[in-house]
């Protein structure tokens, strides 16, 4: 095979892969823009005709709420759940990599074998507790769980992270008298950094586009989310308004598109390091 053709055929098949991952936001960003006759009608990836108006009926929002509340309140929960998240499953990370204690062993297996529990068992039982506590409809259900360390795969993760920590440093902060949770905040925490990060990474997007069970615990439409706010879009007239309904799911992922921009070396670094520390 020729030298140059080896050379450039890796590329060749990576550009290819790409410009099919990369089809599916271009014929969203297509269809945003076509007329309503057009959606359903056209087989043309392109409209005729740029309807800048499915847009301006986008941002008008849904049952009178704003497409700023709807980004605000998704943003409000995607953020208490990374906070959430980053600290609840580090803490419980640091307790079962690094503390002594008796059946930790069974503990951390039964925790990983969470994973393999469908969420859907555990839905009723905590739609009902919410429910008796007067939780329901408002952010508690979303956010509060998170606090708990229950995302038994971050904790998984920032685990087999801490394992590959020298416990020299920890050993020489107890020698300077340093408790456990002054190790866990001023020694370890800041070293697990690239785990923390990608956990942080995960929950947001996860949690932004996070439609069943927003569905389940918000009523009110002013409490909505980006994404249940599609479907109230479509839902709101005797006929379906798919134009601005794409128009606004392009506005609903251009945040998570911004933020992985943002974050992405980040979250490359630590998942490779966290691979290599397993």
């Amino acid at each position: 095979m020729n030298i140059a053709l080896k050379r450039w055929l890796p590329h060749m098949v990576a550009i290819a892969c790409l410009l099919v991952l990369l089809y599916p936001l271009v014929w969203l960003l297509a269809t945003s823009l076509k007329p309503a006759d057009e959606v359903l009608t056209s087989l043309d990836l392109w409209p005729s005709s740029l309807e800048w108006s499915n847009y301006t009926t986008a941002l008008d929002g849904v049952s009178g709420v704003s497409v700023a509340r709807l980004l605000g309140n998704s943003l409000l929960v995607a953020v208490g759940s990374v906070v959430g998240n980053v600290l609840s499953c580090s803490l419980a990370a640091y307790a079962f990599a690094r503390l002594r204690f008796r059946m930790r062993g069974v503990l951390f297996g039964f925790m990983v074998a969470t994973l393999m529990l469908p969420h859907h068992v555990v839905l009723i039982p905590q739609y009902i507790i919410f429910n008796q506590l007067g939780m329901v409809d408002s952010y508690w259900p979303l956010i509060l769980p998170k606090f708990l360390a229950t995302e038994a795969f971050f904790v998984f993760l920032i685990v087999q992270f801490m394992r590959g920590l020298p416990r020299e440093l920890e050993e020489s902060a107890r020698i300077d008298g340093c408790g456990p949770f002054r190790v866990y905040w001023s020694i370890t925490l800041p070293l697990t950094r690239p785990a923390l990060i990608t956990t942080a990474i995960f929950t947001f997007i996860w949690t932004w586009n996070d439609f069943f069970t927003q569905m389940i615990y918000l009523f009110s439409p002013e409490r909505f989310t980006i994404t249940l706010a599609l479907r109230s879009f479509v839902d709101q007239s005797s006929t379906s308004a798919y134009g601005p309904m794409f128009a606004m799911s392009v506005i609903s992922v251009l945040p998570i598109l911004l933020f992985f921009l943002v974050f992405q070396r980040y979250l490359v670094q630590g998942v490779a390091t966290t691979g290599l520390r397993a």
